[in-house]
Parts: C-alpha cells; sequence; structure tokens
C-alpha cells in the first residue's frame, strides 16, 4: 500500500505543478520544460533514468521505465500531459496558477485536467522506491506535451520519432475515468473509459463575389457559410452504438433495473436520469459550429467566409460522418479537416479493466464501476498507433454535488485533497497487481 508520504507528495506535487504555468494556446504556444523538469527531478529522486525528449524548443517530454518482475509479461504505459488550457484570472475566485489549497481543496488551472493524474503518477513511483517495490510488468511513464493542441510536440512525437521506448507496451492508461459520478440517489457510480470518439475539426470555406453592401449580392459568401452553418448545427444525428456504448448502456440499465433498449436508445436515457450524462453524448456523432470569420469593412461584401467545426465521430462511422458533411455544406461551401485524429474503443472484458474495477472496489466499496466511451479524445489516440489499447482511469473518489465533468477547462477548476489520496492508494492498488 502507498505510504503515508506518498498521500502528502501527491497533494504537494498537484499544487507545484499547478504553480508552473504551461498554457497551451496552440499554434506552439506553450512551454512545458518548467514542468518536464519538475516531473524529471521527482522521477530521478525515485532512482528511474528519466529522459527529456523535444521536437522543438521548449516543448518537453519525459519518458521512464521501471523494470518489471516478470519479464515475459507485457509492458503497460501510464501517461499524463503537462500543459492546460488557457484560464481568463479575472473569472476565477483564486489566481489559477496559484496552486492553492484552501477548503480542502488544490486550487487553479491543471487540477484536474491533468496534473492530478501526473502527481498521483509521481507520489506512487516515489512510494514504491522507499518501500523496494517493483510491479509485475514493465511500467513506461510518460509526460507529455502538447496534448492540449495537435499533440504533434507530445504524444504524437514520442510515437512517430521515439517508438522504441515503448517497446513490449500493449495496454496504456491514461485521463478520462475512474472518477465518481453521483446520480442523486446516493450510488456512487466509477466510469472506467474503454474508448473515444474520433476528432474531426473542421475547416469551413465559402467563396463568393466581393461588393459594394448596398447592392443586391446572390453570391455572397457569407450568406453561404451561413446557410451550412445552420444545416450542421441544426443536423439531428442518428444512434450509432459502438460495443463500448452498448456495454456502458446495458450495465446502467442493469442497475437500475430497466429493460435495456438498443433500438429506442433516447427513451432508455430518459429512464437513466442523471446517469444518462455518461452515456448521452456518445450514442452518435456531432458537429459544432465554434468560430466565424468573414469581411474586413461592414459595407464591403468579402469574397471569402470561413468557418470552424469541432466534429466528433464514432468508431467505425469517419466515412458516414464525411458524407453527412458533404451533404450539409452543399456546393457552395468547401469543408476540410483541420485537425483528424482516430477514434478508439477497448475491450471491457480485458484483464486490465478488471483490475482497474478491483482496485476502485476496494476502496470505495459499493461502488459501481461501469465502462464508457469518451466524448472528447486524450494522447491514447496518437499511441494507439503503435498498437497500445488505452483506457481512461484517474482514480478519484469525490464528495456529492461536487461536479468534476464540469471542471474540466472549467473556471474555479479545484480538486479535493481527500480524493488525491484515494487516487494514490487506488493507483498504487491497481498498478502492482496490473
Amino acid at each position: 500500500m502507498a505510504d503515508p508520504q506518498a498521500l502528502d507528495e501527491v497533494v504537494e506535487f498537484t499544487s507545484g505543478l499547478i504553480r508552473i504555468d504551461t498554457t497551451n494556446r496552440g499554434g506552439g504556444d506553450c512551454r512545458e520544460r518548467p514542468a518536464a523538469e519538475y516531473a524529471a527531478e521527482r522521477l530521478a529522486g525515485a532512482g528511474l533514468e528519466p529522459l527529456m525528449l523535444e521536437r522543438t524548443p521548449g516543448r518537453t517530454n519525459v519518458v521512464a521505465r521501471i523494470e518489471g518482475t516478470d519479464p515475459s509479461a507485457d509492458a503497460l504505459l501510464v501517461h499524463g500531459h503537462l500543459d492546460v488550457v488557457p484560464a481568463e484570472p479575472a473569472d476565477w475566485s483564486v489566481p489559477p496558477f496559484s496552486g492553492e489549497i484552501r477548503d480542502g481543496m488544490v486550487w487553479g488551472r491543471g487540477a484536474v485536467d491533468m496534473k492530478n493524474m501526473d502527481a498521483m503518477i509521481l507520489a506512487v513511483v516515489r512510494s514504491w522506491a522507499r518501500q523496494g517495490v517493483r510491479p509485475r510488468r514493465d511500467l513506461v511513464i510518460a509526460f507529455t506535451a502538447d496534448e492540449e493542441a495537435s499533440a504533434e510536440d507530445g504524444s504524437g512525437f514520442l510515437a512517430g520519432r521515439h517508438p522504441e521506448l515503448f517497446e513490449g507496451c500493449t495496454e496504456g492508461v491514461s485521463e478520462g475515468g475512474g472518477f465518481t459520478f453521483h446520480d442523486g440517489s446516493g450510488r456512487e457510480i466509477y466510469p472506467i473509459a474503454a474508448g473515444e470518439r474520433g476528432t474531426a475539426w473542421l475547416k469551413l470555406t465559402a467563396r463568393g463575389r466581393a461588393g459594394h453592401g448596398s447592392k443586391v449580392n446572390r453570391e455572397n459568401a457569407v450568406t453561404r457559410l451561413a446557410a451550412a452553418v445552420a444545416r450542421i448545427g441544426e443536423h439531428e444525428w442518428p444512434t450509432r452504438l459502438t460495443p463500448t456504448v452498448r456495454a456502458a448502456l446495458d450495465a446502467l440499465a442493469a442497475l437500475y433495473g430497466i429493460e435495456t433498449s438498443h433500438t429506442d436508445v433516447d427513451r432508455l436515457l430518459e429512464k437513466l436520469g442523471p446517469a444518462a450524462g455518461l452515456v448521452e453524448a456518445t450514442v452518435r456523432n456531432s458537429a459544432n459550429p465554434t468560430m466565424l470569420d468573414a469581411g474586413y469593412k461592414l459595407n464591403v461584401i468579402p469574397g471569402e467566409a470561413v468557418a470552424h467545426v469541432d466534429g466528433r465521430y464514432l468508431p467505425g462511422t469517419e466515412e458516414e460522418f464525411a458524407a453527412t458533411l458533404d451533404r450539409l455544406t452543399g456546393p457552395d461551401v468547401h469543408w476540410e479537416f483541420a485537425h483528424r485524429e482516430v477514434a478508439l474503443q477497448a475491450p471491457v472484458d480485458s484483464p486490465l479493466f478488471a483490475g482497474m474495477r478491483a482496485a476502485v472496489e476496494e476502496f470505495a466499496p459499493g461502488a459501481h464501476v461501469v465502462p464508457y466511451c469518451m466524448a472528447g479524445g486524450t494522447d491514447a489516440k496518437q499511441f494507439s498507433r503503435l498498437g497500445i489499447t488505452g483506457y481512461g482511469f484517474v482514480p478519484l473518489r469525490v464528495p456529492a454535488g461536487f461536479d468534476y465533468p464540469a471542471l474540466f477547462h472549467g473556471v474555479d477548476e479545484r480538486v479535493p485533497v481527500e480524493a488525491l489520496r484515494f487516487g494514490v492508494r487506488v493507483l498504487d492498488r491497481f498498478l502492482r497487481a496490473a
């Protein structure tokens, strides 16, 4: 079991990492190196030999390997990212990079996404070093840059340029699941991620005839673009159930004593009440317009207008997604992928999933563990290119009324101290036996 020092270090490390501003504004505007140095120093303090790797100066990744006791066992990748999304200080109750510990919480950008997990990994590894513990299988520890943008300087770079560091890894664990979901009836549900929707960030371009704003123009690029954006925003995507989502619906229906229906999914979701929030975003594809850019003067009709759309698609539906976009944009608007990543799914009947379940249930008696698919994406997409099957597991036991998922990229991001300590105990138990 993790030693008492680990329970203190996880809090210290979460706060310390938050105080290192690793804001990723996209377009290369980020510097993770100070956080990478922080992590590498603590890994070295546990007797490991961490490598610091960069594609671009300042965009630093850290990789280390812990040798297991069973040379015949496949290796396990445990990874977390070091960058965070921007935070507007004026909107926050505390300075977002203060790492302040107040009211039993660690506050700041990255407290849940995902410097909490980074700190838990460091605390567990150091606890093992003090106790002389070795896991059964080799563990590859990776702290990555650039997850909050393209991952080109992070997991994409590592997978593409340094695959040898992940030799033998067949499975991986990172962000996206393992937290307490309270359904309002006293049940504690712990969703473990066994899939991700694919990423399809789109750029739409409409071209037309530029002209004076006072004259009739049947080839107005803004009008063409606006019509396409409206069609996309209003489109009702059909239900498409993947094996992971089916397993999630079956598990939740069984928990509530509801007859499972894969034909009328929306009706089933209504019956699940608050727990529907775990699956409703992943029973179909989605495309949400997010940005518009057109014109340079009020009385000038521009010859071009551009929009961006955040698209997400389920495994096996990429062709259908593209065909739908062709139809919705129409002949006057061109669309292309601005960023594109694969959809993932992992088996929910695997020994690794069972190990995560057992670890949660040991420290949260009465917990209801269910599989689910993440609506967004993680570095698991890039590591999947190396044949690594990814799961989302950041174990945290949070109190009722604490809306953990809402804090991802949110204002006043924070994590309970006791949730971090729970996470260390569970992660320690899981990784020892994995």
